[in-house]
């Protein structure tokens, strides 16, 4: 899997002009997945971004996760993670199968509440417009293969 994970002020997600999901403080996380993926990395991969500390702490220091700030997350897939880049021309073949995908992007939304997180998300598949005002900006960039 990879993720490419925003610490945000607010996110949302419109799918053909209407609001899908929507957070406040928290994490936007893109989400891809692999055709060697599995339920045990998706888990992985979502306690590792839910225990990220990269909020500031009251010195100024990325020192918090997201449950010591009440964060929230929103959760969009996002198989161009997966783009082969060796010509002008992205090709996708290195991404998983859109049914594996699907089953692991909704076991990631679902491992995410599990853990006490408010998690909205887009639409597995949808042409979607996504906003964010960054925080920072952090991002950071996650390969379960590295």
């Amino acid at each position: 899997m990879r993720a490419v994970v925003t610490r945000v002020k607010e996110a949302r997600v419109e799918i053909a002009g209407v609001l899908h999901g929507q957070i406040d403080q928290g994490l936007l996380v893109l989400l891809g997945v692999g055709p060697e993926d599995t339920e045990e990395t998706t888990e992985k991969l979502a306690d590792k971004i839910c225990g990220l500390r990269i909020f500031s702490d009251e010195n100024g220091r990325m020192n918090l996760d997201l449950a010591a700030t009440g964060g929230a997350l929103l959760v969009v897939s996002q198989f161009t993670l997966f783009a082969d880049l060796k010509s002008r021309r992205p090709g996708f073949s290195g991404a998983a199968k859109p049914d594996l995908a699907n089953a692991l992007y909704e076991k990631f939304i679902a491992v995410c509440r599990e853990k006490g997180f408010c998690t909205e998300h887009g639409e597995f598949g949808a042409d979607m417009q996504v906003y964010s005002v960054n925080d920072g900006p952090v991002t950071l960039c996650l390969d379960t293969q590295k």
